[in-house]
């Protein structure tokens, strides 16, 4: 039943979690995005938005599968299990309190995509993506 159980966990974490790490690191790209069809733009924002707020929901399941295998184990007091619980709800409070809304908020601003100041953008992306750029000017 263990080898089950991290099966799941292991499978969870890698398909729900995986496809709210890439959109919501898409997203403010799409924001900077000045050229091109504005609809288009914007149906894109919409659907990596869409993207994140589903996947956040199926997410849940890898820190279910987690606790029922760390149960299973015995483990549950162990800190490194206590650190990656503490990990994880600060990765999901940064999406549902920060990345989630600042999305919501770009997507039903009056202004077009493509005149959207970066501002409206997920900021620990935006932060990441301005550390990339002094990093590395070429890019």
């Amino acid at each position: 039943m263990t080898k089950v159980l991290l099966s799941l966990h292991v499978l969870a974490a890698i398909l729900a979690v995986g496809p709210v790490a890439v959109a919501a690191s898409m997203f403010p790209a799409t924001l900077r995005r000045t050229t091109g069809d504005r609809d288009g733009i914007r149906a894109i924002q919409q659907t990596l938005h869409r993207i994140c707020r589903v996947y956040a929901g199926i997410g849940i399941a890898a820190p279910v599968f987690g606790f029922a295998k760390a149960s299973s184990l015995g483990v549950l007091g162990d800190t490194w299990l206590i650190t990656s619980i503490v990990l994880t709800a600060v990765a999901a409070g940064v999406l549902v309190l920060l990345i989630l809304p600042r999305q919501d908020r770009a997507l039903t601003d009056a202004v077009s995509p493509a005149e959207t100041p970066p501002a409206t953008a997920s900021r620990p992306a935006m932060d990441l993506v301005r550390c990339r750029d002094r990093l590395n000017p070429a890019h």
